[in-house]
């Protein structure tokens, strides 16, 4: 099969430097084109606001004034959005819409500018409220880490690390938008799968449509000829996001897009990328689309059936060359090599039935044996820069990994490593693997360390998106079972007067409602928050009489200082 677009170049022959002094695969840098920043008269009454942010803000014309789609990462963004609107229209904003959960944190810029109905109505799906509070709990560090990796966050403005684009804009948050002051409004009324809303006049019909959240909606304007939405993306969809992210069923999707496709609108607007119009074109981009993720789902199920591995699939599904002819079916954000593998995952799990995965040997052991078996680590060594000189990328790249991922690993291993990773950034074309190898290569050399974010961390921010109960609850992912062995004890905690509990036995911390607890803790929320963001110590809260307990003091030390929380340890 004829390979359309390439993961990674097997030399430098493509990468170029920027006047920035980055250096990156000239496809990533023409991806730049995709992503001009414009605030797009779509059709008559609709503009969207292209690279303001990592996502788009769109404006619909209503009966009763504008309806605001998407506010973006921060106040500042969506305040930059709505002085743009302003520009067209002083229409006051009639209602916020989110498509999914991850851009609702500028919708009190709408309340900061004051032209807007009272009270300002915000709709969106039912589980967003949901998902924003599971991303801020439990997975938070991973999650957190994640973004800075496959976004770029860290990475410098200037110099062969810095930042390019990120493939759907070209930042998570732009720098013009800092402090990135969040201000989220949450759903005030919950759309219903298939039904007709009528908003600011409009009749609007939902449906539900997964993507890369499941609480994505697309929005079908009858009267305006178009559709808003989370499906189409300004690049091959991202089916495994590199950061990590729960399975996205590709057959999910294709459903969604049918139903998009059916509607045959003239107008297209997504929550990235440029808007499309033309019933034509619409339909050719969409079906085009839709038949990507129907080839990468099929065609790794029928290696599947094949017996195929994991490694396997990934080396031999590609996409062909019909699906290079644009941007929007293009690997400039993940790869297909990557989908393949999620795709399997997604359908069979981690076991992919190569024998050596059902019961391998400890990683660290595997390392050293593999090291001795290649002659020990000067000899790996020099394999690594052989393979670097002869353009052998991946095998140099594993063969490091031993080197650093084994005990005895070295600061001269961890910058070899590290030049593995820049090499595959330059040679890539897609955004998230150069900007996860840029990431991951400071962390390796010192030059930008990541180390913050392999521990459990409660920032205002975190804290700020989570109730009493649920930071409480995210405490038992921090728990160490090895500090409570043989015991037990049942904590009532009364925040501000609102009563929950933690019960910690048999080496886990389970979220209770405080009933019958033995100890009883009391607090203020601001006294929570400084403990769980490390402000202040469990010592002198105790001291100074912010946290009174009743009952056994003693017990609240060790049942708290097994979590790993350095405000719990004195």
């Amino acid at each position: 099969m004829t390979k359309a677009i390439r993961s990674l170049d097997s030399s430098g022959a493509n990468t170029v430097t920027l006047a920035s002094g980055a250096r990156a695969h000239r496809d990533h840098v023409g991806h730049n084109d995709v992503l001009t920043k414009q605030f797009a008269a779509v059709r008559p009454g609709v503009w969207n606001y292209v690279a303001n942010g990592l996502s788009n803000q769109t404006f619909v014309e209503g009966l009763e004034g504008i309806i605001a789609i998407d506010t973006g990462e921060s106040i500042e963004e969506m305040r930059a959005a709505l002085a743009a609107l302003r520009e067209h229209t002083n229409l006051p904003i009639a209602a916020v819409v989110y498509t999914h959960f991850h851009y609702i944190e500028g919708t009190k810029a709408v309340l900061e500018e004051g032209n807007h109905v009272s009270p300002l109505p915000v709709y969106g799906h039912p589980k967003i409220a949901f998902n924003r509070e599971r991303t801020s709990s439990e997975i938070s560090p991973a999650y957190v880490r994640g973004m800075v990796e496959q976004f770029g966050m860290f990475l410098p403005f200037e110099g062969p690390d810095a930042i390019v684009n990120i493939g759907l804009g070209f930042h998570f948050r732009s720098p013009a938008h800092a402090p990135f002051t969040p201000g989220h409004l949450p759903v005030t009324t919950a759309f219903t799968d298939g039904a007709v809303a009528t908003i600011a006049g409009l009749d609007v019909h939902v449906t539900f449509a997964p993507s890369d959240s499941d609480d994505s909606v697309t929005l079908w304007f009858p009267a305006l000829d178009l559709v808003v939405h989370n499906l189409i993306w300004p690049t091959l969809f991202n089916v495994f996001a590199i950061r990590g992210e729960e399975y996205r069923d590709c057959q999910v999707m294709i459903r969604g897009i049918d139903h998009l496709r059916s509607l045959a609108p003239s107008y297209l607007v997504g929550t990235h990328g440029p808007p499309l119009s033309g019933r034509e074109t619409v339909a050719a981009a969409t079906e085009r689309y839709r038949d990507s993720l129907q080839f990468l789902w099929d065609q790794t199920v029928r290696g599947i059936n094949k017996g195929l591995s994991t490694d396997q699939l990934a080396e031999t599904v590609r996409l062909p060359a019909l699906y290079d002819v644009d941007y929007l079916t293009s690997e400039r954000y993940g790869i297909a090599e990557h989908h393949v593998r999620q795709i399997h995952n997604g359908l069979r799990g981690f076991f992919d039935g190569d024998e050596s995965k059902l019961l391998p040997v400890a990683p660290a052991d595997r390392y050293a044996r593999l090291i001795e078996g290649f002659g020990g680590r000067d000899a790996v060594t020099q394999r690594v820069n052989e393979a670097l000189a002869s353009d052998d990328v991946r095998w140099a790249t594993e063969l490091a990994t031993w080197l650093v991922r084994s005990d005895g690993a070295s600061d001269d291993d961890r910058r070899l490593l590290a030049t593995c990773l820049r090499t595959i950034a330059e040679r890539t074309p897609a955004a998230n693997i150069r900007n996860w190898c840029l990431a991951r290569a400071r962390h390796l050399d010192g030059t930008g360390s990541m180390k913050s974010l392999f521990r459990h961390r409660f920032p205002d921010r975190t804290l700020d998106g989570l109730t009493t109960a649920s930071a409480l609850a995210t405490l038992r992912v921090t728990l160490d079972p090895n500090k409570i062995v043989d015991f037990a004890a049942h904590l009532t905690f009364v925040i501000d007067g609102e009563r929950s509990g933690l019960h910690v036995r048999n080496g886990v911390a389970v979220p209770t409602d405080g009933d019958g607890g033995e100890v009883t803790v009391t607090m203020t929320r601001e006294t929570l928050n400084a403990l769980l963001g490390e402000k202040a110590t469990l010592s002198e809260t105790l001291e100074e009489g912010r946290v009174a307990v009743v009952g056994d003091v003693a017990t609240v030390r060790r049942a708290l200082g097994a979590f790993e929380l350095r405000s719990f340890q004195s």
